[in-house]
């Protein structure tokens, strides 16, 4: 199952803060699609728009021909759009396979929706923490249960916030890996990432935000060869000396550094 993922459109604020303004992105069937932008540039707040975690003032959201604005998060859920958050959601006193078996998978019986959970946890790899509570295991790897967790209902659009956010090197190879292969199930992504090498090297499409508007949208190259993605990271021209960074970039973190540190470019 696959579907197109829309927002038309979109614009919400919080008081005098405007935080998304007339923001439109198209998550593709069975393509990979990135989100990407500075900090504060309205990611986030983009996905809970699209997933029902934020009310929106304006625009329309679609997953395939079904208009799903507005619609309750466990509604959106039910659509057919799971997603992950930028700070994992589990349950640390439940055992792995505990946390598999919440979410509700319709048509499979106990013993079948069981099965189901151990497979995906084979598939992430992390089966062997099975039975383990699932607050004792590393960060990187509740973001495996959690992708995990959001594949049991096997949506049509997996979004994913930050998926190698703080998660060491080797790990962000093997949830790449996994992302990778269920695309090409034909499962449809559509990601937000601070680490650029992970998003221009997984990436069919990338759109970029600042400020909260889409300032650039096209292949990984196109985007990285454009200008106001440059101004957007940098705070200026692709010339100008780029502003010091307020604090140090977090672990996995690719966003600040030269242009080609920042967008991805190679570094021979």
């Amino acid at each position: 199952m696959t579907a197109t993922l829309r927002a038309e459109g979109v614009s919400k604020s919080f008081g005098g803060l405007q935080a998304l303004s007339d923001c439109s992105l198209t998550a593709e069937a069975g393509r990979i699609t990135g989100l990407i932008g500075p900090n504060g540039s309205g990611k986030t707040t983009l996905f809970n728009a699209i997933t029902g975690y934020e009310r929106i003032d304006a625009g329309e959201v679609y997953l395939g021909d079904r208009r799903i604005t507005g619609a309750a998060p466990q509604r959106v859920f039910a659509y057919g759009v799971g997603r992950t958050f930028q700070l994992t959601r589990i349950f640390p006193r439940l055992t792995v396979l505990e946390n598999m078996l919440v979410p509700a998978q319709r048509g499979l019986s106990g013993r079948r929706h069981r099965e189901h959970a151990m497979e995906l946890l084979s598939f992430t790899g992390i089966a062997n923490h099975a039975n383990a509570l699932a607050g004792t295991l590393s960060y990187g790897q509740r973001k495996l249960l959690e992708l995990s967790y959001v594949l049991v209902a096997d949506p049509a659009v997996v979004l994913l916030d930050e998926p190698a956010g703080g998660v060491n090197p080797s790990l962000i190879n093997h949830i790449a890996a996994r992302i990778r292969e269920l695309n090409q199930g034909g499962k449809t992504f559509l990601l937000v990432e601070h680490n650029m090498d992970f998003v221009m090297s997984l990436c069919d499409q990338v759109t970029v935000l600042d400020s909260g508007t889409v300032v650039a949208s096209g292949t990984p190259a196109e985007v990285r060869a454009d200008p106001r993605v440059l101004d957007a990271y940098l705070g200026g021209a692709p010339g100008d000396d780029p502003p010091v960074a307020a604090e140090p970039p977090a672990v996995g973190d690719q966003s600040r550094g030269t242009p080609d540190d920042v967008l991805g470019g190679s570094h021979g």
